[in-house]
């Protein structure tokens, strides 16, 4: 099996993340452009240009300028195949980024030079160092004033938690921004802005050559000199393998709009990041190079194209290979399936796929079947773990505003939040139900999709709640008491499970001190 391992050993998957406003989605078009995906940068911001960026493609990212949903986008460059996936920046959006996270071998983080790190980045950030990934960071938007890039190496340690390690360096910022000098390759590479073409680089063998004062000048080029020494004292050397075990980030600087700096961080990337990795099972660990195939459903989105009511569940092949046509098990429901058409994607472009390796993702087309955490396998009883669903934050009842669309408005609701896009709670009380999301903006996202894609209008009503929990214990009558003394409070899961909305942080803790026989949780995983 040779080829599997080849295969195995050119496969890149990553997902990209950052703050709203960084950069993120300029950043993975662009690398798109150089994997020749594209042609032609999208202008994401601007409303003269109706294009817009590749990987948001639904109606209400056009509108706001902003990724809701993550894209997935595969693409050979060079001798490698490429997988990203573009998560949403937006906060009210982290769950999807989340669990986009346990799909990727490694991560860049892209980074505002003017703003530094933001609080959304730091989050993210945790995700990556309670799972180990591998980080490569992305200091953009360098042709515009911001912080001193000494102050942004300190921060970043400060702040994320992890040792830095720069592999190139910018010769000034902002309007007088010259160009970057690659460490990792010794090359100097000159800005000129321009959003659509690629910027000239001066071959050189080493800092001190003339060329570099003919260049950018003597001054910068003796300021980069200063720099390039005080970073050789500061930082030890670049180890590939302190990378690896996520001990050291090594930092780009460039800026994406203008495609700069862009390739140096690609050609980088495809040399030192990881190739897919042993994926931890709760019966054992799966290795990538496995002759029989498994992988697990890390994400459903519905309506991918809005003339086929139909959802597609994300698949992370795991081990072996995904071969079309082929049965499969689903463990879940233990029953086999074949897939005739399985794709794989470019942003919303979807070819058919015969085959996939691991580190791929493949779409499979879904009526319900799927969930999120769902494993395929050619038999094997596997579980992957590691796909939580958190703890809402805000709640509020939703409402038919249309009786005569109730089975639309029941079909949204229900693929909706088998997306994971929010969750639902019956409340065993009055039988309402409660949609409960991370942020403000999910609610808006949930009523203009089930108007576009269901035709079914709904409304929102007020309701106080402080948190859901979910709640278990070995003890049948603490739980009945329990029930019985907050039935007003109690609901149901979809998976059927009993949760407790508590409506204010003193009632939690009384009912914790109350019942100490129950087990609160505030993640659906136990």
């Amino acid at each position: 099996m040779a080829s599997l391992t080849t295969e195995i050993n050119r496969r890149r998957t990553f997902a990209i993340i950052s703050h709203p406003d960084a950069g993120k989605t300029t950043l993975t078009e662009k690398l798109l452009l150089f994997g020749g995906a594209i042609h032609v940068a999208g202008a994401v911001k601007s409303n003269k240009i109706k294009k817009t960026a590749t990987s948001d493609w639904m109606e209400i990212e056009k509108q706001r300028g902003i990724s809701v949903a993550t894209s997935v986008m595969g693409f050979n460059y060079g001798d490698y195949k490429i997988n990203i996936l573009d998560t949403p920046g937006h906060q009210d959006f982290a769950e999807d980024t989340y669990r986009t996270l346990t799909a990727v071998d490694s991560v860049i983080i892209v980074v505002d030079v003017a703003k530094g790190v933001e609080q959304q980045t730091r989050k993210l950030m945790e995700v990556c160092r309670m799972r180990n990934t591998p980080v490569i960071i992305f200091v953009n938007k360098l042709d515009r004033e911001g912080k001193d890039p000494f102050d942004i190496l300190d921060e970043l340690e400060s702040e994320l938690k992890i040792k830095v390690r720069p592999l190139s360096w910018p010769i000034n910022i902002g309007a007088r921004f010259k160009g970057v000098y690659n460490i990792y390759e010794h090359g100097l590479d000159l800005f000129t802005p321009d959003k659509q073409k690629v910027t000239e680089r001066v071959e050189i063998k080493d800092v001190n050559d003339p060329a570099v004062d003919e260049a950018v000048g003597k001054a910068d080029a003796d300021k980069l000199r200063e720099d390039l020494e005080l970073i050789e004292g500061v930082y030890p050397d670049f180890n590939v393998l302190d990378y690896l075990d996520a001990k050291v980030a090594p930092v780009f600087f460039g800026s994406a709009l203008n495609t700069f700096g862009v390739k140096e961080l690609l050609d980088c990337f495809v040399r030192i990041a990881p190739c897919p990795r042993p994926t931890q099972a709760e019966e054992r660990a799966v290795e990538p190079g496995e002759d029989t195939f498994s992988g697990f459903v890390f994400k459903i989105h519905a309506n991918m194209d809005p003339n086929h009511r139909s959802c597609i569940a994300f698949v992370k092949v795991c081990s072996g290979v995904f071969r079309r046509n082929a049965n499969y098990k689903h463990i879940r429901l233990g029953k086999m399936l074949k897939f005739s058409s399985p794709t794989a994607f470019m942003a919303q472009k979807k070819d058919i796929v015969d085959e996939a390796y691991p580190g791929d993702i493949v779409g499979l087309p879904d009526n319900g079947t799927f969930k999120i955490g769902d494993t395929l396998t050619e038999g094997e009883d596997l579980h992957f773990k590691g796909l939580p669903s958190f703890s809402p934050e805000m709640f509020k009842y939703i409402e038919n505003t249309d009786p005569m669309k109730t089975k639309q408005l029941n079909k949204g609701i229900e693929q909706l939040m088998d997306e994971g896009v929010a969750q639902l709670f019956i409340n065993q009380f009055n039988g309402r139900k409660i949609i409960g999301t991370v942020g403000q903006l999910q609610f808006e996202v949930i009523q203009y999709r089930l108007l576009h894609e269901y035709g079914a209008q709904c409304r929102w009503e007020p309701i106080h709640l402080y948190k859901a929990c979910w709640i278990e214990s070995d003890d049948e009558e603490a739980l009945e008491a329990f029930k019985k003394r907050k039935h007003q409070f109690m609901a149901l899961d979809r998976e059927g499970r009993d949760v407790f909305l508590a409506d204010s942080g003193y009632v939690l803790q009384m009912a914790q001190t109350d019942f100490p026989k129950i087990r609160f949780h505030f993640t659906s995983e136990f």
